[in-house]
């Protein structure tokens, strides 16, 4: 799309699109219920030019939020439903809110003005047309203290996605993200843009519930972190979804992990993407192997630009995010505007590789581990279903590596399955493809992992 008003102005430019539905768990709305109404009633037009917080329980009141509010607030920021009183505070404070957009689930706090909204619009004459250059306020993915804020506008998250709806047959999009973090807010901009239905994902629904609830919709594009994807082959309940298209991004997808969703998705369109929140996408690889070519790099698109410096990608493009806000003296991009991802990739034969986050390395003895890479070797088993390797304190080296592995069929009692058999193999297949000091000195089974609200797999710090 060439230009972005805002949401509604583009929803309306064609009539058809009034037609799009978001399923949520337990209710759904058609957005040609807004041409007549509100959710948010005569608060809607209160909001105009002020600073709000979107900060419902449920994922579908925040679908109908963005677009109610898109170019009559000043400023929108997108609310993970994780959030306590406190952290609401301080971001009403970072980013100078005095309203707060609830639904009747939603904690709220006592420092903002309450705006209830409904799932079914009060009738009445609405301004939604847009007269302000709204402000999109995310917060970073996987953060443990305060939440950081990073600015962004429509143009510079959707001004790269397609606004015609998708050739031949009917589209119906889906994600297990939450469409408050930037690969949610991806696939949501991306149905509303080009007019599909938009199923939405809900905190705490078991992995089966949401496959039934998408496959009884007719998905047919959806998109996940890895973690996600393997949750869902460990499920067992897969194939279940008849996807022509399927998403990874968030997290290094492994090559045995891509293979595996071939199998299961024999028809499907495999993609894997890289974004950051504050980058924006850089990328999608549709080749089906792991990693991305060099010519990405070497041979630059017009409007994406990408550079390894010191091992680590670096993207410059216009989908990269205005600034932190709040921060004071966190600078998002450098003086030539790339901004450094802090993830490490190493080139082999052409491609480059993902090894993991700069700041997620393990130091054995001074050298360098990296999780991401003895993960890889783990789960290339088929009898391990996901895998995760952390540091554990050594007085001698100061840290050795410890791996935590769930394994696909553990109630398995076959003696060439029986646990010291599995692990004594997955220490032989580490020594076989990984330097000695990158080679686990312990491996436990374990039932499951955690995971952090984003999908991804929780990790420690090394």
């Amino acid at each position: 799309m060439s230009e972005v008003t805002c949401l509604w102005d583009t929803i309306a430019a064609t009539g058809a699109k009034l037609g799009m539905e978001f399923h949520g768990r337990g209710a759904s709305v058609r957005l040609s219920d807004l041409a007549t109404g509100s959710t948010l009633g005569a608060a809607l037009e209160s909001l105009r030019g002020r600073s709000v917080l979107i900060a419902t329980r449920e994922q579908l009141p925040t679908a109908l939020a963005l677009v109610e509010l898109d170019g009559v607030a000043g400023r929108m920021v997108l609310c993970t439903p994780e959030l306590d009183e406190q952290q609401l505070d301080y971001l009403a404070e970072t980013a100078q809110a005095d309203a707060i957009v609830v639904d009747t689930a939603a904690a709220t706090t006592s420092a903002l003005v309450p705006c209830p909204l409904a799932l079914r619009p009060i009738l009445g004459p609405v301004k939604r047309a847009a007269s302000v250059a709204t402000q999109w306020i995310l917060l970073t993915s996987g953060t443990t203290a305060q939440p950081k804020l990073v600015l962004h506008t429509l143009q510079s998250l959707g001004g790269a996605l397609p606004d015609q709806p998708p050739s031949g047959a009917r589209s119906v999009w889906s994600t297990f993200y939450d469409i408050r973090r930037y690969g949610g807010l991806q696939i949501y901009l991306r149905a509303v843009l080009s007019g599909s239905p938009l199923v939405l994902s809900s905190a705490g629904e078991p992995t089966r519930d949401f496959l039934v609830r998408a496959a009884a919709a007719g998905v047919t594009h959806i998109s996940g972190t890895p973690s996600h994807w393997r949750r869902v082959l460990m499920s067992g309940e897969a194939a279940i979804l008849k996807p022509r298209y399927v998403r990874l991004s968030g997290e290094v997808a492994d090559q045995t992990l891509l293979d595996n969703l071939r199998a299961v998705y024999p028809d499907a369109l495999i993609a894997h993407a890289f974004a950051s929140t504050e980058a924006g996408v850089a990328f999608d690889v549709n080749d089906g192997l792991a990693g991305f070519p060099r010519a990405l790099v070497d041979q630059p698109s017009a409007d994406i630009e990408l550079k390894v410096v010191d091992h680590t990608l670096r993207i410059r493009s216009g989908r990269t995010a205005a600034r932190y806000l709040g921060t004071g003296s966190d600078v998002l991009a450098s003086d030539d505007g790339y901004v450094d991802t802090g993830d490490m990739v190493e080139l082999v034969d052409g491609r480059y590789y993902f090894r993991g986050r700069m700041g997620g390395v393990i130091n054995v003895g001074g050298l360098k581990v990296y999780p991401e890479e003895v993960e890889a070797v783990l789960n290339a088993d088929p009898r391990v279903r996901m895998s995760l390797v952390r540091g554990r304190r050594n007085p001698i080296t100061g840290a050795v590596v410890v791996a935590d592995v769930v394994l696909a069929n553990p109630a398995s009692t076959a003696a060439a399955d029986a646990p010291d058999v599995v692990r004594a193999d997955l220490l032989a297949a580490c020594r076989r493809e990984l330097s000695a000091h990158k080679v686990p000195a312990t491996l436990h089974f374990v039932p499951a992992l955690k995971f952090t609200a984003a999908g991804k797999l929780v990790r420690p710090n090394p």
